[in-house]
């Protein structure tokens, strides 16, 4: 078991990663926390996980990055880092000479993703959003690479999967942690799990079995949880985004289910006149809604996938 920092150059602070080698050769899985800084069961996961593998058991090496973005874990930020007022999670692969938070994205992807196998980019419910669990499994034009990535979905236990299509195919501008390790060859999901900055064990124990699962697949140690058995795919889905700034009222709460053209949220001005409602144009579950009044025009307001009736081809 090694600690270290990954190391940038320029004004980006170093990074706590461990690197645990296995006693018998295997793949290389890479688990990236704390991309967004407040969301903190991923990041106390990592800690338990550290504590937990056994090297002298595990067939291949384990890479566990525990805090992405220090600059929003120590400022205690949703979404965008104090240091650059950018959303780490949108500029991967990142560059070595950007801001901080591209220097990041860039020493993450050239230090970690490119020499992994298999990535999870572990998430929750930022401080703001009310979330249920689930999986992001994404689609992409190689039936290989979707197969692999329906596998690590599967594998992490978690029964809700949204079909994320649409993802960046330019491994140039990837935005995304987890698409950065697709458009390099590597099988990747985004996982969530936990909601509005909470540190509850439930959330925090479901990222280690479902990390457990997902090494128990790869065949690096021998016990893990299986697959999850009956999942739920949700295919569409769409974000919901705030045509106003002001205050937020939410009408809906995580895991209830809407019909299409229901209301998941108002909005205010800041003498409390309703400026807007925000509606959903699909009908499904709700899997994450805002839950704190501050809003601004084109933010997220809630997430609404549709279950469908079986696997997507």
């Amino acid at each position: 078991m090694i600690d270290s920092r990954l190391m940038e150059a320029g004004s980006a602070p170093a990074i706590p990663v461990t690197t645990i080698t296995g006693a018998r050769a295997g793949p290389v899985l890479a688990l990236v926390a704390g991309n967004h800084g407040y969301e903190y069961p991923p990041i106390l996961a990592l800690q338990r996980l550290r504590a937990q593998i056994d090297d002298a058991r595990l067939a291949g090496t384990v890479i566990l990055v525990h805090v992405a973005n220090l600059p929003s874990f120590l400022g205690r930020t949703v979404y965008f880092s104090p240091a650059d007022g950018k959303n780490l999670n949108r500029v991967y692969p990142g560059r070595a000479d950007g801001t901080v938070s591209e220097q990041i994205a860039y020493a993450i992807t050239k230090q970690v993703i490119e020499k992994c196998d298999y990535l999870l980019d572990l998430h929750c419910g930022d401080g703001n959003e009310s979330l249920r669990p689930y999986v992001y499994q994404t689609v992409t034009a190689d039936e290989r690479m979707n197969g692999e990535i329906a596998r690590l979905a599967l594998a992490f236990g978690i029964d809700h999967i949204l079909i994320d299509h649409g993802r960046p195919t330019d491994p140039e501008a990837s935005l995304y942690c987890s698409t950065t390790g697709i458009t390099r060859g590597k099988p990747a999901v985004t996982i969530e799990s936990g909601l509005l900055g909470m540190t509850d064990d439930e959330s925090v124990e479901r990222i280690v079995a479902g990390v457990r699962g997902v090494m128990r697949e790869l065949k690096m140690t021998d016990d893990g949880p299986p697959p999850v058995a009956k999942p739920v795919y949700l295919d569409p889905s769409v974000v919901i985004a705030s045509p106003e700034t002001g205050l937020l009222y939410p009408l809906v709460e995580r895991d209830q289910t809407v019909s299409e053209g229901a209301p998941v949220a108002r909005i205010t001005d800041f003498f409390g006149r309703e400026t807007a409602i925000a509606r959903t144009p699909i009908g499904g579950k709700v899997l994450y809604v805002v839950a704190m009044p501050p809003i601004t025009k084109g933010q997220p307001v809630a997430c609404v996938g549709m279950p469908v009736s079986s696997r997507p081809a």
